[in-house]
């Protein structure tokens, strides 16, 4: 290891969505960035994008596209007047997409690094303690057993989150797996069990029910999807049985473990209780989908004075600071939803104020998607929260069902809602099930960013025939004035 400590502006600690745009922003206003990251592929190399590019956000919506075209195809092309026979699954070759779609991207961001001329250094970082706030000094254990040392003014902790595991069903990655394992089984199993009916459970039993699974899904929870609007969560749970997904809720699990059958296939035997007493049954895989926790161990060479908050997420202020001068936290690893788009907002406001520029990250309307199909998206407050804040409000709905580019897709679930102060009209939160949920809910968030009220959308025109003109009547209908369903006037 060299005795000499390289100078940076800026040096960037995980290169994840948060990690990776937090550096390109620094570099394209001029700071001299290095970014530090330790994820090795299956073939021990390194790769930009953390844990959402290799095996999170892009492989899960990869699959969950492939499994709804082979649901679709082989279940609902007869409605168009489509006679298909002979139709097989190639796995393998679906593996072999989701694989090429990581390594696109991945790639991507390297280009994207070398455009920019950040250094990209692989190994495992450690931020020492001392007091130089000019030059804060990282070391960086690398792969090749070798040591680079860095100092840099600023410092950008974004080293993600992993899965949770819990002691009770102990992840194998193999007959037991958590969420990286379930996106790359060699065959589809006959019955799955998941552990978590939350947005990671949800989508995963959806991949792999549409190619052929009995699956079932063990909640802890009475109520299903409590994060989502009670009326959206309500009637997505009706769909997602209909669809053949087996949600227990209110169901604990006490303990699962592999047993060895007859045929010497390994199965999982699942123990849990709910309010018929304990009850039991097997699976040939259990996927453990209860959440994920911050990766904030070990970010320091000895006792650090950094303050956690709790679940050792590193506390922060609105702007990312920590409580060391000079160190931001972004991402998974502070306060607020795990979401990619959401380190991504932090990193480029860091980076701008690091820089010497005002930006804010609107923590209120920060979108959140479930890509099952239909999809759920939402962005601000809940009716629940609003009743919980003591908040007058009006509510106006609009169903899929009534909307001419639904019926012509053959995509009627669902439905939009928005929620609007009774006062001053303003739209306080919209959330939507069906079909294009996640592309819709960015014109929701647009017009609550910009102050809209429900009146500026029903003003608004929009182009026919579309999904988006059920935003459109969803306000109309907040007033009562909704075209397209028959409605009391307000």
């Amino acid at each position: 290891m060299s005795s000499e400590f390289e100078q940076f502006d800026v040096v960037i600690i995980g290169a994840g969505p948060a990690g990776y745009v937090a550096a390109i922003r620094c570099a394209q206003l001029g700071l001299n960035t290095a970014c530090i990251d330790k994820w090795l592929d299956e073939e021990q190399q390194p790769r930009l994008g953390g844990t959402c590019l290799n095996v999170g956000c892009i492989p899960s919506k990869a699959l969950l596209e492939s499994s709804h075209v082979y649901a679709q195809s082989s279940q609902h092309l007869s409605m168009h007047g489509i006679e298909a026979s002979g139709l097989s699954l190639n796995l393998q070759q679906m593996m072999e997409r989701k694989n090429k779609v990581v390594k696109t991207l991945t790639s991507g961001i390297e280009a994207l690094f070398k455009s920019n001329k950040i250094t990209w250094i692989q190994g495992e970082a450690r931020i020492k303690n001392n007091q130089d706030l000019l030059n804060k000094q990282v070391i960086v254990h690398q792969h090749n057993k070798q040591s680079v040392k860095l100092k840099a003014s600023s410092i950008i902790i974004a080293t993600g989150s992993s899965p949770v595991n819990i002691p009770v069903a102990p992840v194998d990655n193999d007959s037991i797996v958590d969420s990286t394992g379930a996106l790359s089984f060699s065959e589809v199993p006959q019955k799955l069990g998941i552990i978590g009916a939350g947005v990671i459970g949800l989508e995963l039993g959806s991949v792999w029910s549409r190619l052929g699974s009995e699956v079932t899904i063990f909640e802890a929870q009475d109520n299903f999807l409590s994060i989502a609007d009670t009326l959206i969560a309500r009637e997505s749970l009706k769909i997602y049985l209909k669809q053949g997904l087996d949600i227990q809720l209110n169901t604990r699990l006490l303990e699962a473990h592999t047993v060895d059958s007859e045929n010497r296939k390994k199965t999982v035997q699942v123990n849990y209780q709910n309010q018929d007493g304990k009850q039991s049954a097997q699976f040939d895989k259990l996927i453990i989908a209860v959440g994920r926790s911050p990766n904030t161990s070990d970010l320091f060479e000895d006792e650090t004075e950094l303050e956690f908050d709790e679940g050792r997420f590193i506390h922060v202020n609105q702007h990312c600071e920590t409580s060391l001068p000079g160190i931001y936290a972004i991402g998974d690893i502070v306060r607020g939803p795990m979401l990619a788009h959401k380190g991504s907002e932090e990193g480029l406001m860091v980076a701008e104020r690091i820089a010497g520029k005002f930006r804010e990250v609107n923590y209120d309307l920060i979108p959140s998607v479930i890509y099952t199909h239909p999809e759920i998206a939402w962005a601000g407050k809940t009716e629940q929260e609003l009743k919980t804040a003591g908040i007058d409000y009006q509510i106006g709905t609009f169903p899929f069902v009534a909307s001419g580019r639904a019926q012509a897709v053959g995509e009627t679930s669902g439905m939009i809602k928005v929620l609007a102060d009774a006062r001053t009209d303003r739209i306080l939160g919209v959330h939507i099930l069906g079909n294009n949920a996640s592309e819709i809910i960015a014109q929701a968030v647009i017009a609550m960013e910009m102050g809209a009220s429900s009146e500026d959308i029903a003003l608004s025109v929009f182009a026919h025939p579309t999904l988006s003109e059920s935003f459109h009547e969803a306000a109309l209908a907040v007033s009562g004035n909704a075209l397209h369903i028959m409605q009391k006037r307000k």
